[in-house]
């Protein structure tokens, strides 16, 4: 559900200009290779690599290292928890021009030894199936995010800003955890229960992956596609 709680639908920017009548354009909000990305089990070393430890749960974020990517957020929201007590450790997989500005961030916060930033890894699938947690939490909407799908369908546990394509596909408690952008204390309220329970992250993920299967596998996205120009064929003959 939307911040309002009601959904929302993309409006195709060709028909929102309005390029087209808008009974001819649609909007896909967007998927995933449910067979590339599926539940895997944990290779060790990613896990390692990724700086999971045995009994600490590790949450995980794959995004360039950009000021909207909402690391800082994260770190704020890691260092909320801490402060009740619960640290998990925290990878960010990619790279980018504010490395250094989060790396100061996370020193200054006293939390280096609950945080790696790992920059790129060849295999996403298997760094995605060494989290118990993921996170996407831009500050603003970065449209139709793949990683976002792909995290979906590897069967784990999401917790996402409401931006973009978000609020759109995901109900929340059911798909994943929605949190409204930039907000760290929504951000450390979500996670904290993800983090202390195994059984929620499994429901969580399990739902997520359904999703997947139901909706949003390439397969469906392309059969949706593909049905929608039949639709417009047959309109045009006639």
């Amino acid at each position: 559900a939307s911040a309002s709680g009601c959904k929302t639908r993309s409006t195709p920017a060709a028909a929102a200009a309005p390029l087209v009548d808008a009974d001819r354009a649609l909007a896909l909000q967007g998927g995933a290779d449910a067979e590339r990305y599926r539940p895997l089990p944990r290779d060790p070393e990613m896990y390692r690599r990724l700086g999971g430890h045995p009994g600490e749960p590790l949450v995980g974020m794959v995004a360039g290292l950009r000021v909207m990517k909402g690391h800082a957020i994260v770190v704020e929201a890691a260092a909320r928890l801490a402060a009740r007590g619960i640290r998990p450790h925290f990878a960010f997989v990619g790279r980018g021009t504010v490395e250094k500005m989060v790396r100061d961030t996370i020193e200054r916060t006293g939390l280096g030894a609950q945080f790696s930033i790992v920059g790129f890894v060849d295999d996403l699938p298997a760094a995605l199936a060494a989290l118990d947690v993921a996170l996407y939490v831009p500050l603003e909407s970065d449209g139709m995010s793949r990683v976002v799908f792909e995290t979906l369908a590897a069967g784990r546990p999401l917790v996402a800003s409401r931006v973009g394509v978000v609020p759109e596909v995901l109900d929340d408690g059911r798909h994943a955890a929605l949190v409204p952008a930039g907000d760290a204390e929504a951000l450390a309220a979500a996670l904290a229960p993800l983090v202390s329970d195994a059984a929620t992250r499994e429901r969580l993920g399990e739902s997520g992956r359904r999703l997947i299967d139901e909706r949003f596998s390439g397969a469906r996205v392309a059969a949706a596609l593909e049905s929608r120009y039949a639709r417009l064929v047959t309109a045009d003959a006639a």
